[in-house]
């Protein structure tokens, strides 16, 4: 989570009330310039992830290659929960990263990847922990989350493990889809983002005010290949 630059998290864009649609990529053209979305870039001294609109079974997808690299692809958006708390999605994966461990930072890699930052008030955190995040600001040069949800395709845990980020745990990873036994097949996911965030921090969940995606394998020094389709947010 160090790799999310403060700019994502001043960035705010008003959302409707039933449905949410982040820029689709199905309604982009393959080979061109992607719109609604930035790069977001770690270190000058990684490379970076390359993203590019490709066709795939007759749609426009967002094709991400790794190579020993890490960016992201980031989307500013204002998401009210309450009204529209389901976030849904589709990717699919040539192979997940056969290094990585989400229990290590030399292993925070993964084929794919969904970011979701919440709007939650720094205020509201203890004292040791708004310590912690200067701290992890002051190392890292950038402002980490003060809360977010990580939706993963891992290589080994089982669906359904919750981690701390080995960064810091205001941002808490979940374990969508695991192994290769899917691989190569699009996989469409729905995630109670409002109920996540109740399992994950123990509270109501705030306005989400980021959604990004990545394929990386900085960590692990490995390539990684990755689609994502269309993401959206829907009422119950």
């Amino acid at each position: 989570m160090k790799k999310i630059a403060c700019s994502l998290l001043c960035l705010l864009v008003s959302a409707g009330a039933q449905a949410v649609d982040i820029p689709a990529f199905s309604q982009m053209q393959a080979g061109a310039p992607v719109t609604g979305w930035s790069v977001v870039k770690p270190a000058a001294k990684v490379p970076d992830t390359v993203y590019t609109l490709v066709r795939d079974e007759g749609q426009t997808v967002l094709k991400a290659e790794a190579d020993r690299s890490m960016s992201i692809m980031a989307h500013t958006v204002r998401i009210d929960l309450k009204k529209t708390p389901l976030l849904r999605w589709r990717w699919k994966i040539a192979a997940p990263v056969k290094g990585a461990d989400m229990t290590k930072k030399s292993g925070d890699d993964y084929a794919g990847r969904i970011y979701v930052l919440f709007d939650y008030p720094v205020e509201k955190l203890s004292f040791a922990t708004r310590a912690k995040l200067k701290i992890g600001e002051a190392l890292y040069g950038m402002k980490i989350p003060t809360a977010a949800i990580n939706y993963l395709w891992d290589n080994r845990q089982p669906v359904g493990t919750w981690q701390d980020n080995t960064y810091t745990d205001r941002a808490r990873m979940l374990v969508v889809e695991s192994g290769s036994d899917k691989a190569g097949q699009w996989v469409t996911e729905t995630r109670d983002v409002a109920a996540d965030f109740r399992t994950a921090f123990g509270e109501e969940a705030p306005d989400v005010v980021v959604v990004a995606l990545a394929t990386d394998t900085d960590n692990t020094g490995e390539q990684a290949t990755a689609w994502y389709g269309d993401l959206q947010f829907l009422a119950r």
